[in-house]
């Protein structure tokens, strides 16, 4: 775990989160500036900056977080659908150094890109 990372101090119980999930590996929690009713990122306890440092020896935590997108959006009421988001890097719009999964959904949710 990184010292300053905000989601490590999460992580760490250091910073108080609304959560939704937690095991060994993984925890989720509601977003504090949600963009939709549901609104949660999952988090790997690891810390690793971004999908752009990730690894193969990731493989299994990126498979374990990428099912309990699906299970834990089920179980916050999104059965007909929700979005994933996952920024790496500055260039793609990352704020947090910390990988992490959006899981956004319920209301009415817009085109990622506007089709003219």
């Amino acid at each position: 775990m990184s010292a300053n990372c905000l989601f490590c101090k999460i992580v760490r119980g250091e910073i108080p989160c609304k959560k939704v999930y937690e095991d060994a590996d993984v925890l989720a929690f509601h977003d504090i500036n949600p963009v939709a009713p549901v609104h949660f990122m999952l988090v790997p306890k690891l810390h690793l900056v971004s999908l752009l440092d990730a690894e193969e020896a990731h493989a299994a935590l990126l498979g374990k977080m990428l099912l309990l997108a699906g299970k834990l959006a089920r179980e916050q009421g999104l059965d007909n659908g929700f979005r994933t988001v996952i920024n790496s890097g500055k260039g793609g719009g990352q704020e947090i150094f910390h990988l992490h999964i959006h899981v956004i959904g319920g209301g009415n949710i817009p085109p990622m890109v506007k089709r003219s």
